[in-house]
């Protein structure tokens, strides 16, 4: 989400080669080629570079977010299916690991101003099984959190960040089993998820995993983000009725807002952003089976 120059940016997964660029009315502009098993995205400090994690290409490619092209591409080694992007201050952290299960998930990361740019196998004596969900607070301490998705019992390490150092604090499977989602509130202290065995959204502290709070979706939620200020957290689920994406006051019990999709459409896994002015909401959807998603926006969500 670049708001500075309203463009919306999405990507496929393992199976495509490209990032699609929209605008902040949902309209498609422009697609980013060459990018292979485009998968996590995550901007610079200043917004004018997009870091994409190539799952398909074993690299980390530098898009100017002026131009929408290609700058620069750092490789992260054959074999390492980097998948997941969090950024802390000027260093992006990478979840790697190809789909084997063969427990071979790492933590790496990309510091433009360090030589070499990149290193790998930071994640300490914590075991993922494939590449691990990132999310962190953006400010140079972090913290940075990884997720292991879609197991029965879905596991959180909460590392601190100085420079590009990690080092790990609390964890646990509080979260349940096939954990899809993950945020971190502005000022690190509170982690939300979202996971298929739940029919909540739940918050945790960062510093010793206990209890901050839950909100009331549907089952199996599926995406969870907080507002840019965190006074609000959206959430959807992929069980489909009229109350398809819920936004509520941090704290709030019930909905401070509703927004009905169409009948058998459902948000999709992490298909929730805000704009940085908290005036849109930006959800990925798909209508039942059909492979094309859809972009929706609402307009005013906490309104």
């Amino acid at each position: 989400m670049d708001s500075v120059r309203e463009k919306v940016f999405i990507t496929g997964g393992a199976s495509s080669n490209g990032v699609v660029v929209a605008d902040f009315t949902g309209r498609v502009r422009s697609t980013i080629v060459n990018q292979p098993g485009a998968d996590g995205l995550e901007l610079s400090a200043d917004g004018t570079k997009l870091y994409v994690a190539l799952s398909a290409g074993d690299g980390i490619s530098v898009i100017d977010t002026t131009t929408l092209t290609e700058t620069t591409r750092h490789s992260t080694g054959a074999g390492t299916c980097p998948t997941h992007l969090a950024r802390t201050g000027p260093v992006v952290w990478f979840g790697y690991g190809c789909e084997d299960g063969n427990w071979s998930g790492k933590i790496g990361r990309l510091d433009p101003a360090a030589t070499p740019p990149v290193r790998g196998d930071l994640q300490g004596g914590t075991r993922f099984q494939r590449a691990p969900l990132l999310t962190s607070s953006s400010a140079d301490t972090g913290p940075l959190v990884a997720g292991q998705l879609s197991l029965s019992q879905s596991l959180v390490q909460v590392y601190a960040v100085a420079g590009d150092v990690l080092t790990a604090g609390s964890s646990g499977d509080v979260v349940g089993a096939g954990l899809t989602d993950l945020d971190v509130a502005g000022d690190g202290a509170t982690l939300f998820s979202a996971a298929g065995s739940r029919d909540r959204v739940e918050a945790f502290a960062t510093a010793d995993l206990a209890r901050r709070g839950a909100y009331a979706t549907r089952p199996r939620p599926a995406a969870v983000s907080l507002s840019p200020d965190s006074g609000h957290v959206a959430t959807g689920a992929l069980t489909s009725d009229d109350k398809d994406v819920q936004v509520f006051q941090i704290g709030g019990a019930a909905p401070a807002n509703t927004i009905s999709l169409d009948t058998g459409e459902t948000i999709q896994p992490r298909g929730l952003a805000w704009s940085q002015d908290q005036s849109r909401l930006f959800m990925i959807t798909r209508y039942g089976n059909e492979p094309q998603p859809h972009l929706e926006v609402e307009r005013n969500p906490i309104d």
